[in-house]
């Protein structure tokens, strides 16, 4: 068993690979200089959360097998520099992940949106199945106690695979590392200006994640997203184009068509039929037949805050997303208008992200809200000033969605009061983001019903 080492192990994947590798039976300690909630709790419970925050570079010994660097460190952390120094191997969790799948058959879910849903679909359909099979994905599932499973047994690794940046020292794609037998595109729309400058350089990166495809390996892609149809069209190899699935809305129930029957499923919307044909292409190439899939699939409810029913009661229903890029809000908002087309739909997104808070971006968004009968954006100074971005004036952000009514909040009280003024009877309210809403709890909205 291995001697492994995190440099910031509160990571949202890095704690996650960190308990799993503690269940395989490896060794592990880690540093951090902040943790927040969940990481904190499930570290803790596992015996891994670091007894002092901060950087120690006397953690770094020879007898490491190896250290796993987080994105969050930064390039002159100590721990790093000393384990550089005295050369144990450095690797990033991506890197991680590929020398512990090596010989398995790797299946890598990338696009700019959906890829956490139809990689939740894809494992959901495979516990049912009982098909085993290691896994990497982004949020936490209904069966599954951790986001992460490394063994020495499954024939399969699925992996969902992110575009951002590696780690402080290896700035280039966390999926260019995985070299999938399998790869998924869901869609291209443009995300990360802070490191990716000019869409181009964002859409290159896609090509590169192809170029990265194993040979003899297959490319499932959206053939509705035309960036990524055009990329598709430049490359040789087995290429299975999907769309969005056959459907038909039944009494308020969304059911799939299929040759034998209608099947009721548990999630909604235009994006989520088309999650579930590249989760089906991607079950068919591993061996699941159709009826196995669609019984299946039938019971997933959704990922952890990807469209989450958060609360319901007289005749109001508020959903949490973690809609950020424009094209995720979208989706977001005209599958709620698509599902509830009789009722009032209140859509309220936090500019969280680099890219949301960024005035060059802001008119990415233009017309995402408009499905919604009334439109909040949540704009927090404090987020801005961390990113050392400038402020934007409301009329700004208010021109950026093309909303002259948009309604403006800038704390979490604020949004409490708006909730709790408002007109939501036979409302559906949406709270869109993939930050917190300042800490807003559950809880929190749910006594303002009671």
């Amino acid at each position: 068993m291995a001697h492994l080492h995190f440099i910031a192990i509160g990571g949202s994947a890095m704690h996650n690979l960190a308990i799993a590798l503690h269940h395989k039976g490896d060794t592990i300690t880690g540093s951090d200089d902040e943790i927040f909630e969940p990481s904190k709790s499930r570290l803790k419970q596992s015996g891994l959360l670091p007894e002092n925050f901060g950087w120690f570079p006397e953690k770094i010994h020879a007898n490491l097998d190896a250290v796993i660097l987080g994105m969050h460190a930064k390039a002159d952390n100590p721990e790093l520099l000393k384990a550089q120094e005295i050369g144990v191997p450095v690797f990033s969790y991506p890197e991680f992940l590929y020398e512990q799948s090596k010989n398995k058959q790797r299946v890598v879910i990338g696009g700019s949106h959906g890829k956490t849903t139809i990689t939740a679909m894809i494992l959901h359909v495979l516990h049912i199945a009982g098909i085993n099979t290691d896994y990497m994905v982004g949020a936490q599932l209904d069966g599954f106690d951790v986001m992460v499973k490394l063994s020495k047994t499954a024939r399969w690794m699925i992996i969902e695979g992110d575009e951002y940046l590696t780690s402080p020292i290896d700035r280039v794609p966390k999926f260019l590392h995985y070299h999938p037998h399998i790869a998924v595109i869901s869609g291209i729309g443009w995300d990360h200006v802070n490191v990716f400058p000019t869409f181009e350089n964002y859409l290159h990166q896609f090509r590169l994640f192809i170029q990265a495809i194993e040979k003899g390996g297959s490319l499932i892609y959206s053939a509705s997203d035309l960036e990524v149809d055009k990329l598709a069209a430049e490359v040789k190899m087995e290429k299975i184009p999907y769309y969005p699935h056959d459907s038909v809305l039944e009494n308020g129930e969304l059911k799939l068509k299929t040759a034998t029957a209608n099947i009721p499923i548990r999630v909604f919307g235009n994006h989520n039929l088309m999650n579930i044909s590249a989760a089906l292409e991607v079950c068919r190439k591993m061996g699941v037949g159709d009826a196995q899939f669609y019984e299946a699939i039938s019971s997933f409810k959704g990922a952890s805050r990807r469209l989450e029913r958060w609360f319901e009661k007289d005749g109001i229903t508020v959903f949490r997303d973690f809609a950020h890029a424009p094209s995720k809000l979208q989706a977001t908002v005209s599958a709620l208008r698509e599902q509830y087309p009789d009722r009032k739909l209140v859509a309220c997104y936090e500019l969280h992200t680099f890219s949301s808070l960024s005035e060059v971006f802001i008119d990415h968004y233009s017309q995402s809200l408009d499905p919604a009968d009334e439109a909040v954006i949540f704009y927090d100074p404090h987020a801005v000033a961390i990113k050392k971005l400038a402020l934007m004036s409301h009329d700004r952000i208010r021109e950026g969605f093309g909303k002259k009514d948009l309604t403006i909040l800038s704390s979490k009280q604020d949004l409490i009061d708006f909730v709790q003024s408002s007109n939501l009877q036979k409302a559906v309210l949406a709270l869109m983001s993939s930050g917190s809403f300042n800490g807003l709890e559950r809880e929190e909205i749910v006594e303002l019903f009671h």
